[in-house]
């Protein structure tokens, strides 16, 4: 393991406990005193800490919208490069296994040992320290986040592509649903209701059905265009 100080110089936090970020780096692999309980912790902690900034920050958002750009935000894959840029994979505890497999670079193991990191700070010492924690690890994601850039989901680019032509809303409808309680295929139906033009899509729920439907629609609509 590289020297934890480093690592506490990067986050801006010198524990007082260096028992907890020890366990917070360990994996389930190298021992039972590993950071999935820290992870869970942290996980929570962070969601909290980027809603905050982004009810703040975007007052006009709907709950839909600051749901989807903490998304963007809150991610394996996001989470993983944070965790890159803090070298975090070089003082990861790992079992021989995960050693030999390249665990140290895997982005769901970097993430879990980020999300622990957050939880072991807030123990070490409280809310606002890991607050500004996060906020220093996340400053340059937050500075190039703005509403406009959030991927919007099917439905909703559908009916504002529509809107902004003065168009009518599609429908959707569900065609049927197969197989058992728990394992269901839903079939639905997106038509236009100014051209009769339509498409069909499946999901194991009713709105990823639709959802699918309407990303065909898109597909159409951008054959026309």
């Amino acid at each position: 393991m590289s020297d934890l100080r480093i690592l506490a110089r990067h986050l801006g936090h010198r524990f007082r406990d260096e028992s907890l970020v020890i366990q917070a780096l360990t994996h389930r692999s190298a021992s039972s005193r590993n950071n999935e309980r820290l992870e869970f912790l942290g996980d929570a902690l962070l969601g909290v800490v980027i809603a905050e900034v982004l009810w703040q920050r975007f007052p006009d958002a709907s709950e839909g919208d600051l749901s989807r750009l903490r998304a963007s935000l809150v991610n394996k894959e996001m989470l993983a490069r944070l965790a890159r840029d803090l070298t975090l994979g070089d003082y990861l505890v790992l079992g021989p296994g995960e050693q030999r497999t390249g665990g140290h670079q895997r982005d769901s193991i970097l993430a879990d040992a980020l999300e622990a990191i957050f939880a072991a700070v807030y123990l070490d010492a409280d809310f606002h320290t890991v607050r500004q924690v996060i906020l220093g690890i996340f400053e340059a994601a937050l500075a190039e986040t703005r509403d406009d850039q959030v991927d919007k989901d099917p439905k909703t680019r559908l009916q504002e592509r529509l809107q902004a032509k003065r168009r009518p809303l599609p429908e959707y409808e569900v065609l049927g649903v197969d197989g058992s309680q728990h394992a269901q295929v839903f079939h639905v139906r997106c038509r236009l209701p100014d051209d009769d033009r339509e498409v069909h899509g499946d999901g194991t729920s009713r709105r990823r059905a639709e959802q699918a439907a309407a990303e065909s629609m898109l597909e159409r609509l951008d054959d026309d265009d």
